[in-house]
């Protein structure tokens, strides 16, 4: 009887990719990439050693086309395109800033065609020296920088939320979004294909009809509902708009992984829910991209490549272009940081491991090069990959996040606003009461976590003058709606995060809530105070006591993101009574995962819930 391919080499490589995050974790090993450590894996069930795996074989072909496809959508996921349209937090204080940022974009915009003139430099002088010829293959290569590295490296420091994280995530983002569009034009360039580059329009034109379709979706009630139990919707269609795009990327003559580049790109773009990442994160860092990684390191041919001379130049001079392309351009920092977070953030960004190894793949498919030249490009990527996180880790100074308080700034000074700003102020909380001459009471004090501030005027220069804007959050609280909304837009023009809004007059509640501010009303909070006295007398006892009050934590710790509360570090007098991600809100268990962006409400003592903001929502 005839039988199929064998799948003998698929279930080693399937245990393998199984294996590879156990053996990190028992190891502790914990400063090497898992993607890196199963392309370690391969080679010795590879070709270079053990020999176990056969290369050739069509299931382990076609899935590992399929991991490199998701990694591709994967990468394009992971961009954040408001990063791109975020203002400047320069105004804003900063312990570790020598001086006020500029815009931010405008800096890693800069920073990133510093990398690039220097990538071209580098491959330049190479083709002099008769290093390596193909110049436009070795820009691509010197200036890619790895979302799939610098993220999870950003996210374990606790960085990816602080000024210098941004600029790091930034500069990834643009070399990441820059260099796959090169690597399409390089493909389409020397690929024996008779299709014209034009025809690449014909992809983007695509690309925008399935986006704008996407935003029809998403918000379509019907697609909401099928998006539940087995019918799972939303994956479905991701799935659908990955092979769309590729098939079309293949139809016009580009690479297929362009288009999964660009699927990734469009359903960012769409702003999915956290619960449809992580879904779409375990389908390819879960099976399809271990795969791909470990298929890399079983097609590298190490006693093959070592025995060609070239790899004894061609890889130290690699890691020294990628080294010094990202450190020389990054020292503009040093006008605003120190020298250890700007080397710190030189070494980082160096990582580069997915798109070299793409460009490698890609190349030889096309002839461009040889399959030991391809082995040399993926096996320098991965020395850098090994040896950047250690470094950053070692540089880049402890304790940025110590210092965790939230500063409170509130105007106005009446007999709503005095005793909400004695009651929050200490321990967490630094509160500045803000109030015009005519205050009176001179038997306020200050103290270490209140203080207060009489001011001629409420004008942005006086204002200034006390650094009421150098909070997290502003209250506008005063008795004049003019005051509180000339206050507010200064608030947003300075960068405030949250500016809370109070609102007497019901005729002025649209126009704070199209502004975007959160609303307080007094006498909508009256209505909500007595029907709560009259239907449940006992609930709103419990929300007024202090010591059983309900307190909401909003989750920013990337430490603790995909933890189960059974393994949460944290015990002591609280208690987690629901956790509201996205538009759900679940009844916390043991098992159930915490994640970055969960709205967490709990009650306990004031003293022991303030340290768990500290901890989770890093301020």
């Amino acid at each position: 009887m005839e039988h199929g391919p064998s799948v003998v080499s698929l279930a080693i490589v399937v245990l393998a990719a199984l294996l590879t995050p156990i053996l990190i974790n028992r190891l502790k090993i914990s400063f090497l990439p898992v993607v890196v450590a199963e392309i370690i894996i391969g080679v010795i069930i590879g070709k270079s050693f053990l020999d176990i795996v056969d290369a050739s074989d069509p299931w382990l072909n076609i899935l590992s086309t399929l991991g490199f496809i998701f990694l591709m959508f994967l990468s394009g996921l992971e961009i954040d395109f408001d990063a791109f349209t975020q203002k400047s937090s320069g105004q804003k204080k900063s312990k570790v800033l020598k001086r006020p940022l500029p815009n931010t974009l405008m800096l890693t915009v800069g920073l990133f065609l510093g990398i690039l003139a220097l990538s071209f430099l580098f491959a330049f002088t190479m083709q002099v020296f008769g290093v390596f010829d193909d110049v436009f293959l070795l820009v691509i290569i010197i200036s890619t920088i790895s979302l799939g590295v610098v993220v999870p490296t950003l996210k374990e420091a606790n960085l990816i939320t602080t000024q210098m994280g941004q600029i790091i995530l930034l500069v990834a983002v643009l070399a990441d979004l820059a260099t796959m569009i090169m690597l399409a034009f390089y493909s389409q360039l020397y690929a024996d294909s008779s299709q014209p580059i034009w025809l690449m329009s014909i992809l983007i034109g695509f690309a925008i009809l399935f986006y704008l379709l996407g935003r029809v979706m998403h918000q379509s009630h019907l697609i909401r509902q099928l998006n539940n139990g087995t019918m799972q919707i939303g994956i479905r269609g991701v799935f659908a708009l990955i092979i769309m795009l590729v098939a079309l990327a293949e139809g016009v003559g580009a690479e297929n992984i362009l288009g999964a580049f660009i699927a990734g790109c469009i359903v960012s773009l769409l702003k999915p829910e956290q619960d449809m990442v992580h879904k779409l994160d375990s389908f390819g860092y879960g099976f399809f991209i271990p795969i791909f990684f470990i298929m890399v390191g079983v097609d590298l041919d190490l006693p093959s490549l070592f025995s060609d001379n070239r790899v004894f130049i061609l890889i130290p001079v690699l890691l020294v272009a990628f080294l010094l392309s990202k450190l020389l351009p990054v020292a503009v920092l040093l006008r605003y940081f120190d020298s250890k977070r700007v080397t710190a953030a030189g070494f980082l960004l160096t990582s580069t491991l997915s798109l070299v190894i793409a460009a490698a793949v890609i190349a030889e498919e096309i002839g461009m090069i040889t399959n030991a030249e391809s082995g040399m490009f993926i096996l320098s990527a991965v020395i850098a990959c090994i040896i950047t996180p250690v470094v950053f880790k070692q540089l880049y100074p402890k304790g940025e996040n110590e210092e965790r308080t939230i500063n409170v700034t509130i105007i106005g000074n009446n007999q709503l606003t005095v005793p909400v700003a004695h009651s929050i102020a200490g321990g967490l909380y630094h509160v500045k009461l803000v109030f015009h001459k005519n205050y009176t009471d001179a038997r306020e004090k200050n103290t270490e976590n209140l203080s207060f501030h009489e001011i001629p005027e409420y004008s942005e220069e006086c204002l200034d003058a006390i650094n009421a804007f150098d909070a997290d959050v502003v209250v506008l609280g005063a008795n004049d709606s003019n005051i509180n909304w000339r206050v507010a837009q200064m608030a947003e023009s300075h960068g405030v995060e949250r500016i809370i809004y109070r609102v007497d007059d019901p005729a002025q509640e649209n126009a704070v809530k199209d502004s975007g501010f959160e609303l307080f009303s007094t006498m909508l909070s009256s209505k909500t105070l007595l029907r709560g006295l009259i239907e449940s007398p006992n609930m709103m006892q419990l929300l007024s006591d202090e010591e059983t009050s309900i307190y909401e934590i909003k989750m920013n710790n990337y430490r603790y993101d995909n933890m189960m509360l059974r393994d949460f570090p944290f015990t002591g007098d609280i208690i987690f009574l629901r956790i509201l991600r996205g538009q759900e809100s679940l009844v916390p268990h043991g098992d159930t995962q915490l994640f970055v962006d969960d709205r967490i409400f709990m009650t306990g003592s004031r003293e022991y819930v303030e340290e768990l903001k500290r901890e989770l929502e890093l301020y």
